[in-house]
C-alpha cells in the first residue's frame, strides 16, 4: 500500500509539473521558458524537474512513449485475414470519423503544432520520435512475418505504411493551424485517406496477412 501511494504521488507531481510545463510553453512559447521559471511556476527545485524529465523537450512531448509503438500496437491488433496496412488504415479511419484528438483534431490542437513550429528544437524531437515510430514499425513487421533480419522488405513495407500516418497528420495539423473546424477537417481526411490507399500497390496491401485462427 506504502509502495502504491508513493508511486502515484510520484505520477501526480510528474503530470502536475509537465501541465505547469505546458501552460507556459503555450502561452510564451518553448524557446523562451527556461526550466527553471517551470520549476518556480510549479514550486519545485530544479533537481526535481530533471529527475522527471531529462530534458527540456521531454516536457514537452511528455506522452511520446505512446506515439512510438502507435502504428506496430496497430499491426499487432490486426484482424484475422488483415493486413497491416490495412490495419493501420482501418484504424485511423475509426480515429479521424469520429473527430478523435489522437489525429489531432480537438480544439487547441492549432497552438500546439504552433509551438512545434516556432521551435527548432521541438522540431528536431518530433522527427526523432517519428524516426523511432518507423524503427519500432519495421522491428514489429519483421517479428510478425518472421523475416530475416537482412530482409528489406519489412523496412520497405513500414516506409509505406508510415507515409500514410505522417502524411494525415501533417496535413490535419496545417488544416488545423489555419483555423478550421475539426469536423470539416475530418470529413477532408477521409478523403484524403482514401486517396492514399489507392496509391499504395497490392503488395503493400496484401503484406503481413494476419492468419485465421
Amino acid at each position: 500500500m506504502a509502495e502504491g501511494l508513493r508511486e502515484r504521488k510520484k505520477r501526480q507531481t510528474r503530470q502536475f509539473i509537465s501541465d505547469v510545463a505546458t501552460g507556459l510553453f503555450m502561452e510564451r512559447g518553448f524557446d523562451a521558458v527556461t526550466i527553471a521559471e517551470i520549476a518556480q511556476a510549479a514550486d519545485v527545485s530544479v533537481n526535481t524537474v530533471y529527475n522527471y524529465f531529462p530534458a527540456k523537450e521531454d516536457l514537452f512531448f511528455d506522452r511520446s512513449k505512446g506515439l512510438v509503438d502507435r502504428l506496430s500496437r496497430f499491426v499487432r491488433a490486426r484482424h484475422a485475414g488483415e493486413s497491416a496496412a490495412a490495419a493501420v488504415l482501418r484504424e485511423l479511419r475509426e480515429e479521424v470519423e469520429s473527430v478523435s484528438p489522437k489525429v489531432g483534431l480537438i480544439e487547441g490542437y492549432e497552438r500546439f503544432m504552433r509551438v512545434v513550429h516556432g521551435s527548432a528544437a521541438l522540431q528536431a524531437r518530433l522527427w526523432h520520435v517519428q524516426r523511432e515510430q518507423y524503427e519500432d514499425l519495421v522491428a514489429t513487421l519483421r517479428q510478425e512475418t518472421g523475416a530475416a533480419e537482412g530482409d528489406p522488405l519489412p523496412g520497405l513495407m513500414a516506409g509505406q505504411i508510415n507515409w500514410v500516418h505522417q502524411t494525415l497528420m501533417t496535413a490535419i495539423a496545417y488544416e488545423m493551424i489555419a483555423g478550421r473546424k475539426a469536423d470539416v477537417v475530418s470529413r477532408e481526411a477521409l478523403v484524403l485517406l482514401d486517396e492514399m490507399e489507392d496509391l499504395l500497390s497490392e503488395r503493400v496491401l496484401n503484406y503481413a496477412v494476419k492468419a485465421a485462427g
